[in-house]
This record gives C-alpha cells, structure tokens and sequence, in this order.
C-alpha cells in the first residue's frame, strides 16, 4: 500500500446511507462494515498517539530511576504544567476535526491547508499567553501547595521545556489536516521514529552522560521539534491536493473559527485539568511524595490504554464529520454504536488485565517497594477507570465531529468541577481515604 494512499475515500462523490438495520443478518454486515472502517484507521492514530504519549512516559520511566523526587518534579511538570498548556492546545486543533472532516466529506479537500494554517495562527498565540506559567512554574506550584524541594525541581525542568512548548503549535494542527484525509500512515512512521531515537537520547543524555533531569529535558524538546518539522515537511512537499501554498485567507473569518477552537479546546480541557487537579490536591497529602508518583504511575499506565482510545475517538471523529458531510446520518449512528460496544469490551479486557498484574507493573517506574505497594493498593480503581474510558472517548468523538463541543463542555464541568473535585477532596481530607479517592 502507498503511504500516501488515504484510508477514506474522498467524499466528494455521492453514497447511499444504510438501510435501517432490522435483522439480524444486518445488524452482522453493519458490525463488520463499521468495525473494519473503524479498527484500520483507529488503530494506526492510536499507534501515533501511543507513540506521543510514549515520549512524556518514557521520559518519566528514565528519570523515575535517578531518584523519588527527581520522578515528582519530572511528573509534576508534564502531568500540571505541562497537560495545561498541551491540553488547550489540543482541544483548540480539534476543531480541526470538526471542520476538516465535514469539508472532506463534501469534496471540499482545498480548504484543509487554509483550515490548518488558521489553527498555527492561533495556536502561536495561545503559546505565548501560557509562555509565564512555564516561566513562573515554581512560585505557581508553591501556589498549589507542593513541597518546596518538587516546586522548585519541577520549575527547573518546566523552564527547560519552553521549546517543546511551541512545537505542539505546528504539531497539533497538522496531525489533525492529515487524519481528516486519512493519510496517516507517513504520520504514524513518523512518531514510532519520533519515540525510538527519544529513547536513545534518553540512555545517551541520562544514563551515558549522567545530565539527569537537563538531559531529558534536552531529549524532550529535541525528539518533539523533529516531529513538528517532520510533518511540516510531508504536508508541504507531498499533500498537494490540501496543501497549495500560505494563503492569506488564513486570516478570514478568524474569530469564528477562535469561537470553535475554544469550545473545543474547553471541552478537551477540562478533562485533562480535572488530572491535573488530583495530582495538585495529591500533593497536600500526608507523605505528598509517595501520594504523587503512585498517583502518577497510574495515571501513566491509564494513559497507556487511553492511547488506544484517543484513536477511537479520533477515528469516530472523522466518520462521523464524513458521514454528516456526504448526508449519511445513519451511517454516522451505527459507526457510534459499533464503536461503544467494542471500546466497552477492551476496556474490561485491560481491566482484568491491570488487576492480574497489580503487583507487578509499577516496577517500570520505581525500585521503590513502598511505592509498588502504594501502587497496587489502587490498582482496582485504576481497573475502574480503564473500563469507562472507551465510552467517554467514543461520546467525546462524536461531539467533535458533530460540531457539539460547546454542550459537552458543559456536562465537563458539571461533571468534573462542581461534582468531581468536591466530592474528591471531601473524601480524600474529610474522610481520610487520600489518594484511593
């Protein structure tokens, strides 16, 4: 297969919607049909999301082993300040998927590069209003109420980061112009690449030259500016049928496409900040130390299987958009269904899973005994929470493509803010269950 070749058709040309669905000889070509679109294209976006995640977690697995609190300032940075700013950056590219999803289903292919050059603008701005909290990231965490020993660590290593920070800039929108096409097969190349020299860099920086905390740091900004510039140049010189050039219709109809993008980007937002917020409130805990990285460590293998998520939601995202755009509402419907009954199955799978291998897995992270026993202690609200992602990553998918952020940011909030954290730290200091909460 050319690694050029998009997974989905072009939309322009006229389809058929389904049937509706009443035996069960239908419901069995439904499944396979929608299963088959999904699981090809999902599972290479949840290979490249695998592969980003993987630099953050290796990262974090080759400092966790220079020492305990080295592991809480490395996480504190990436899992506070860091998901922040990657989270708004995020969720402000994903109204890429809600534009350039319904725009490819209806043969509109040209307006993918002008959709994708609005996203860098905007991006770039949001890069320097979170530039002082990079800067100030040490008095911020004092703030928050971290020791003073991982406020000032962390700090160090967030400042080091600041050219990691603008790569998302050009790294987020253009990942999200080629998953919309299909073509993701040069981008997935290109982050198991991305992963396999960082891990070289990090033996090389951490474990050969001994530059601990600064050299992966180094290694992090290195590994993902080779990726934004990678991308750039494969959608520059071979997507010429969406790329034709910077345009200054860029800056047309900005603001509307800024309303969406913040919609987006609170949608997506307030689900990583509500992580964030945990691992704030886990810090003002009794033995705040061992309370962060066993946190941490879940949270890490949890994104593991989230990964894989994130490419369902991605993949339902741009069905749903290519559907809605070639006026197949029903086709969009089963693609939803099919993708909730099989993301609900994975989930128990790695449920069980993680509850066989409780007592085992946290050594990937720490020779700690007492932090691998903390972490086995939460092994089974980690199970928990594996199940329940798939279902809200395939929900959040369909928001995206249907152009309905603005309402899921509200259930966010609800769910998140005003219920969440309460009952959380309610629990967590009233009831004294700390980190189980």
């Amino acid at each position: 297969m050319d690694p050029r070749t998009p997974f989905l058709a072009n939309g322009g040309e006229a389809e058929e919607d389904y049937a509706p669905a009443r035996t069960w000889s239908d419901v069995k070509i439904v499944l396979s049909t929608e299963s088959g679109k999904l699981w090809m294209f999902a599972c290479m976006v949840a290979f490249d999301a695998i592969c980003q995640f993987g630099v953050s977690f290796m990262t974090i697995v080759f400092v966790g082993h220079i020492g305990e609190i080295e592991l809480s300032a490395v996480s504190i940075s990436l899992s506070v300040i860091g998901i922040f700013s990657f989270g708004f950056l995020l969720g402000m590219s994903s109204a890429l998927e809600t534009l350039c999803s319904q725009a490819f289903g209806a043969g509109e292919v040209n307006k993918l590069g002008i959709y994708m050059q609005r996203a860098w603008i905007i991006s770039l701005v949001s890069c320097l209003v979170f530039l002082p909290i990079y800067i100030f990231a040490t008095p911020v965490l004092r703030l928050l109420g971290e020791s003073e020993e991982v406020a000032v660590s962390a700090g160090e290593f967030t400042l080091l980061t600041i050219p990691q920070l603008f790569s998302l800039a050009f790294t987020f929108p253009a990942t999200k112009f080629l998953i919309a096409q299909g073509k993701v097969v040069v981008m997935t190349s290109i982050g198991f690449s991305a992963l396999v020299i960082h891990i070289f860099m990090l033996w090389l920086f951490i474990i050969a030259f001994g530059w601990g905390t600064n050299g992966a740091a180094l290694a992090f900004n290195i590994t993902n500016w080779g990726t934004a510039i990678s991308l750039i140049v494969y959608v520059v010189v071979w997507c010429n049928e969406g790329w034709s050039g910077l345009s200054w219709l860029a800056f047309s109809d900005i603001w509307a496409f800024v309303r969406l993008s913040i919609e987006s980007a609170v949608m997506i937002c307030l689900e990583l900040w509500y992580m964030m917020s945990i691992i704030v409130l886990s810090g003002r805990l009794d033995n705040d130390v061992i309370a962060v990285d066993s946190l941490s460590i879940c949270l890490n293998v949890n994104n593991v299987e989230l990964m894989l998520f994130v490419g369902v939601n991605i993949a339902i995202s741009m069905i749903v958009g290519t559907e809605l755009g070639k006026g197949r509402p029903r086709a969009a419907k089963y693609s939803v269904y099919v993708a909730l009954f099989e993301s609900l199955i994975i989930g128990l799978v790695f449920m069980v899973a993680v509850i066989i291998a409780r007592d085992h897995f946290a050594i990937m992270f720490t020779n700690s005994q007492v932090l691998q026993r903390a972490v086995s202690k939460l092994a089974y609200l980690l199970g928990i929470t594996m199940v329940l992602n798939g279902v809200q990553q395939v929900l959040t998918g369909v928001a995206i493509g249907g152009g309905w952020q603005r309402t899921v940011a509200y259930i966010n909030v609800a769910c998140y803010f005003i219920f969440g954290i309460p009952f959380g730290y309610s629990l967590g200091y009233g009831a004294n269950l700390g980190v189980m909460v």
